[in-house]
């Protein structure tokens, strides 16, 4: 029998590439997304690449007897749980928007799943959980360092509270990811980051420049104590970032949890730095850009990037595509959107 996966924020950026990875490697999914975020433009991709309509339902998780009514009408074997806002720069200006939103969506999902009688839940955290990190690469035993943005520390509550939950209750496994930088998209082109307004990441922002949508594009700081003076992260592609999902959800469903609650990196462990990602974007896509850099943003630290070793060991998964590739497939999706 199909094992069936609830996938809240299915219909936007990670949790639709996450969607076609999960249909594609024999599991049933349902959607669940209250579409604040997005549009419908990402769910209709993931239906054609699957070849397929995706059971969706348009709801907020915020909504406790939705949620409650959503676990009554379908049987979940695993949860992954894309419902909450994600923007750095947004959460420092309006927090409690962040707080509101992230926290008691994920409690209420928890709290059904709990009813419904226990549930395998993976967690969407971040690396933004290490602060700014006292030393490099980071592993999962790195010290968790207080939050540079409420957007992160949302990520450490939510941590937090899965923790406490499933030592509390026996029905309840868990596992968190922390990602690192998600970039590119589907190599279809159908799927991608969409970003509504202006685009809070970095990676949108320069192919909306490069397509013409936007005038200019801001690289801020360029004195941070690294080679070039921008900031080091470790970017990671997006179909890779959403086959790690699939390797833990099935290392929850099969079973082979060696503890009840597992965290692990999700990054390639090579650090990059800003101006190496834009070199690299203007050399694959062969387009001149119209950028400039601007004063450091708040809460951006100087550098961070994985050490993925524990996640290949034990869930039998490491980062493949080249960054090249993902470059391509970014500036693909915005000439998708731009109908050239």
């Amino acid at each position: 029998m199909k094992k069936t996966v609830l996938v809240p924020g299915g219909a936007g950026y990670i949790g639709s590439h996450v969607t076609v990875e999960l249909i594609e490697s024999g599991y049933d999914v349902v959607i669940a997304d209250n579409m604040s975020n997005c549009d419908e433009t990402n769910y209709r991709g993931v239906c054609q690449i699957v070849g397929r309509e995706v059971p969706f339902v348009k709801m907020d998780f915020c909504d406790a007897e939705a949620v409650k009514a959503l676990f009554k009408k379908y049987h979940f074997d695993a949860v992954i749980h894309f419902a909450a806002f994600k923007a750095v720069g947004e959460s420092m200006t309006e927090p409690l928007k962040y707080y509101s939103n992230n926290i008691l969506s994920f409690t209420n999902m928890l709290q059904a799943a709990l009813d419904a009688g226990g549930c395998n839940i993976l967690f969407s955290s971040s690396a933004t959980v290490y602060g700014e990190p006292e030393k490099f690469p980071v592993t999962e035993a790195s010290p968790r360092q207080d939050a540079t943005s409420p957007y992160g520390n949302t990520k450490k509550m939510c941590e937090d509270i899965l923790f406490d939950s499933v030592r509390a209750y026996p029905t309840l496994k868990g596992i968190a990811l922390r990602y690192f930088n998600p970039i590119g998209a589907h190599p279809s082109a159908l799927i991608g980051e969409l970003p509504r307004g202006v685009p809070n990441n970095l990676v949108p922002f320069i192919t909306q420049t490069a397509i013409g949508k936007r005038e200019s594009l801001s690289v801020f700081g360029n004195d941070y104590p690294t080679s070039d003076g921008t900031c080091l992260r470790d970017f990671i592609d997006i179909v890779d970032l959403a086959k790690a999902h699939v390797c833990a959800v099935r290392r929850m469903i099969e079973g082979k949890m060696e503890q009840d609650y597992e965290i692990y990196n999700i990054g390639t462990g090579r650090p990059l730095s800003v101006m190496e990602l834009l070199n690299s974007f203007i050399r694959v896509s062969g387009v001149k850009l119209n950028w400039h850099f601007a004063p450091r943003r708040a809460g951006d630290i100087t550098a961070i990037w994985a050490d993925p070793t524990l996640a290949q060991q034990k869930l039998g998964w490491k980062a493949e595509r080249k960054l090249d590739d993902t470059l391509a497939s970014a500036w693909a999706w915005e000439k998708h959107l731009a109908g050239k």
